[in-house]
């Protein structure tokens, strides 16, 4: 389908964005990557009056550090995020799970920072961010505000972004030591997860010290398994962590649609969990 018209600006500066957005109110729309705004376009399921374009921004690339901090720019790219070396240092399951977003083609022009502020929960970067325990620093008329990734996500679709709000850097606590892995179940390549997890852990005296566990597209929101990580503190073998992970969905309102029941990802969720642990613990 053709999208409805619309009018069009790129500014050069995030001042400049914050502005045109919040002289537009709820009748604009941010363009990054594009690869969830358009498709939302064409189908006409979104028709703003303005698309802000910030691509030519630059200070919304990049990848540096701040102490024990990992900052990420908003409009750093999946195929920048996996290959920085910042990023695979310390923070590796955001890297794991960037590789395996969609396709090349997708992860060269869709951004980091689109994914989240998509707030789609099937999506596979939120479920990363919130396990990472990640935080997300947005521009606004009256400043810059951060906002804890558990709090980001409000509903299908919706985020803490006001419409005069723009995401511009993404916070994530260094986790050198730990084990990660992403594990996901897909129908065929490039697909949505049906589900999918995040697994984070720290070994201490041969057993999991701690375990954060995100959940992708057991919700209306990316979830964390808090019963699992609170079962998976202390295990120390393959039957404890098979245990834990058996507790993965409680909490959780996975979805009914065409590609799965509430009861089939509930046991999804429960297997993949098992494997993203037991993974997580054998990579350090």
């Amino acid at each position: 389908m053709i999208p409805a018209a619309f009018e069009y600006t790129r500014p050069e500066s995030v001042g400049e964005a914050v502005r045109a957005l919040a002289a537009a109110g709820d009748e604009a729309k941010v363009l990054a990557g594009g690869q969830s705004l358009l498709p939302l376009l064409r189908l006409r399921l979104a028709f703003p009056e303005l698309v802000v374009d910030v691509g030519r921004i630059p200070e919304l690339r990049g990848v540096r550090e701040d102490g024990d901090t990992l900052v990420i720019g908003a409009l750093t790219t999946h195929h920048d995020v996996l290959r920085d070396p910042l990023v695979r240092r310390h923070a590796g399951l955001l890297a794991a799970a960037t590789q395996t977003v969609a396709d090349p083609a997708v992860r060269h022009r869709g951004t980091l920072g689109g994914s989240l502020a998509h707030a789609d929960p099937a999506g596979d970067l939120p479920a990363v961010v919130l396990a990472l325990d990640g935080e997300l620093v947005v521009a606004g008329p009256d400043g810059r505000r951060t906002v804890a990734a558990g709090d980001f996500f409000v509903d299908y679709l919706q985020s803490a972004l006001a419409p005069d709000e723009l995401l511009v850097e993404v916070r994530l606590p260094k986790t050198d030591g730990w084990g990660f892995h992403y594990e996901k179940f897909h129908r065929v390549a490039q697909a949505y997860a049906i589900v999918g997890v995040a697994a984070l852990v720290r070994r201490g005296d041969g057993r999991i010290a701690e375990a954060r566990v995100g959940l992708t597209n057991m919700g209306s929101t990316p979830l964390r398994a808090v019963a699992a990580e609170r079962a998976l503190a202390g295990a120390d073998g393959s039957d404890a962590v098979a245990r834990a992970a058996e507790l993965a969905a409680e909490g959780t309102w996975p979805p009914q649609d065409v590609s799965a029941s509430p009861e089939y990802r509930t046991h999804l969720a429960r297997v993949l969990t098992r494997r993203a642990v037991l993974a997580a613990t054998e990579a350090r």
